[in-house]
């Protein structure tokens, strides 16, 4: 316990799923954490507030980033979790479909990345983590706009892993590519498909929002002081 106390932690898409674990274990330790989402909280927990954001929103990023602040005097942890999925061969994808994506999954990325490393390379300290995943490592079939993003993100990590701390600063910034995990999304799926996904990691199941929290712990943590510019590969040893 404690291990991100006296932290200002944002995590976006933090109503629900992976944002909700993350949120709720960056609480557990210490952080207070600001969970912005299109969506009002689905939970309660002490230290974790919710705000209403469109990620893709220029004015209203700024607005939110005027704000926490304010507030806070600082932001020491970002989370770029906020993501969806619209799914199809790429020969039916629509304009609007590709657009959604790519909006959500990599503008809303840099749009508050762009505010947020800025200052904490100012402070010389911060920790940003984003949330790819499995298909932006290894692609996937009718989910060209989402592999684009997720690998978007993945070249996004590396490049203001040099930026952000170009003059030494001890501003770190890493990836999580999550695999299968349990969901609400996943909830809905056949559990003949379930299986067949898990069938496809060498542990044979599926993983837990937990599992992928307690890595963006470590890397918000000082015990990851030393990693930067890396992809964090949480699958299950998934093989697409």
């Amino acid at each position: 316990m404690g291990r991100l106390k006296g932290k200002v932690a944002v995590v976006t898409g933090g109503a629900r799923g992976l944002g909700q674990a993350i949120a709720e274990t960056f609480a557990r330790e210490g952080a207070v954490v600001i969970a912005a989402d299109m969506e009002a909280l689905s939970y309660e927990k002490e230290n974790v507030h919710g705000y209403l954001l469109n990620v893709t929103d220029v004015e209203a990023a700024q607005k939110f980033y005027d704000n926490i602040i304010k507030q806070y005097g600082q932001i020491d942890i970002l989370v770029n979790n906020a993501g969806i999925t619209r799914d199809a061969m790429t020969h039916k994808m629509t304009d609007d479909m590709w657009d959604a994506v790519i909006d959500v999954n990599l503008k809303g990325v840099f749009n508050l990345t762009r505010l947020i490393g800025p200052q904490m390379t100012q402070n010389n300290t911060g920790s940003i983590i984003n949330i790819s995943s499995v298909v932006g490592v290894f692609g996937n079939i009718g989910q060209a706009n989402y592999a684009a993003t997720k690998a978007g993100v993945i070249g996004l990590t590396m490049t203001w892993a040099k930026e952000f701390a170009r003059k030494g600063q001890n501003v770190r910034v890493n990836a999580i590519a999550p695999g299968y995990i349990m969901t609400d999304i996943l909830k809905t799926v056949p559990q003949d498909l379930l299986d067949q996904f898990a069938g496809l990691t060498m542990l044979k199941r599926l993983g837990q929002p937990q599992e992928i929290a307690e890595v963006a712990l470590f890397l918000a943590s000082d015990e990851a002081s030393y990693i930067t510019g890396q992809t964090i590969n949480v699958n299950g040893g998934m093989r697409l």
